[in-house]
């Protein structure tokens, strides 16, 4: 066969004009009813299994809030206060460090420092043992004006550390928290060097101290609920987006507008807020504050509260707390108390190495070990 008759044998024999305007016409008129139907069809039910999922959160959560609401009543006053009330108070705080770190991708060792700020606020300006510098204000305006200088010098030192990334912001926080150790443990005139303040008076409303372990934990607990909703509401919210979106590729979100300084520095100022009531929580807890409250030690305790949870789950600083301060109160009946920091820094290398993701990650990690269809 030649080239020219296998070039005529294998080509598309072209369809006659009329038998072309049939074909077209058939297949408007097929079009015609699919998309009448299309319109007329009510959407589908959803069928997947999130609201089954959903409601056993919800059933989870109520389970745990009533627990909670419960346990002061069944429990010791050590149990309440010491326990539960400490745990409550550095979560708050770590909480704060959890928002930075897991969300920001700043990991910030100078949250101590803020809630001391606030904590040495309601002391110089409340009512203490110190009456040559305390100046007797209301509980109420002392708290507030302590929260409210937290929230400034956390801004301020965004200001200065977000321009820098990773190990140096680290190394700058820890400075300028250790700085202000020294500040506090040498100036005696505002406050009172390392003797610091005493018998810091906490509220009394309706004749109840909120010192007392009940209604210490109970406005703990309010606290810390509010400030676990805030951050989970926040990271969803357009800023909470950004600010990830800031923490995995800044460079990017500079090019599609974002200003990654801002985001930086309202992160820093909403985490000054967290820390700033845990602050003062902390100095109502221990009825007093002096610079060993804000010492390089307390710094890192944060950070290992902070680990220990999970830095990327807003619960996580909770669990980390009540685990330290579970080791604290009980590893001194099995080893020396001056060996209490070995415990605790075995047991941050333990996190680190075998769970980034703080505890919570090994729980998530069983349950998909144990359930493998709830494994995401």
């Amino acid at each position: 066969m030649s080239a020219n008759k296998w070039r005529h044998a294998t080509s598309t024999v072209p369809m006659p004009r009329h038998d072309r305007a049939a074909v077209s016409s058939a297949s408007k008129a097929e079009a015609r009813p699919r998309l009448k139907l299309a319109a007329a069809t009510p959407p589908a039910v959803d069928t997947s299994p999130a609201s089954p999922r959903r409601g056993m959160q919800v059933l989870r959560y109520a389970v745990v809030l009533v627990a909670l609401a419960v346990y002061p009543w069944v429990a010791s006053s050590f149990f309440t206060f010491q326990v539960a009330g400490q745990a409550l108070v550095l979560g708050i705080i770590g909480l704060s460090l959890a928002f930075l770190a897991g969300y920001g991708g700043m990991v910030s060792l100078s949250q101590m420092t803020v809630a001391g700020i606030a904590g040495y606020a309601v002391a110089i300006f409340g009512q203490s043992a110190v009456g040559n510098i305390s100046l007797g204000w209301p509980w109420w305006l002392a708290a507030l004006t302590g929260v409210v200088l937290a929230v400034i010098v956390a801004t301020l030192i965004g200001l200065i550390s977000v321009r820098t990334d990773g190990i140096y912001t680290i190394m700058i926080t820890l400075a300028i928290g250790v700085a202000m150790f020294y500040l506090a443990q040498q100036n005696h005139t505002v406050f009172n060097g390392f003797q610091g303040f005493s018998r810091v008076t906490a509220p009394v409303i309706g004749g109840i101290s909120l010192r007392d372990p009940i209604p210490f934990f109970y406005v703990a607990l309010t606290l810390g609920l509010s400030a676990y909703a805030a951050v989970k509401y926040l990271v969803r919210a357009p800023f909470g987006m950004a600010l990830q979106g800031v923490r995995d590729n800044a460079r990017r979100m500079r090019a599609l507008g974002f200003d990654v300084t801002a985001h930086r520095v309202a992160a820093h100022a909403f985490a000054g807020l967290i820390a700033g009531i845990g602050g003062v929580l902390l100095v109502w807890y221990n009825a007093g504050i002096s610079p060993g409250t804000i010492g390089a030690d307390a710094l890192i305790n944060i950070l290992v509260v902070a680990v220990l949870g999970g830095m990327r789950h807003p619960i996580g600083p909770f669990i980390g707390a009540l685990v330290f301060v579970l080791l604290q109160n009980f590893a001194i009946d099995l080893i020396d108390r001056e060996r209490f920091n070995l415990v605790i820094g075995g047991a941050f290398l333990l996190i680190v190495l075998f769970s980034p993701d703080g505890l919570l990650g090994l729980w998530h990690r069983a349950r998909g070990y144990l359930h493998p269809a709830t494994k995401r």
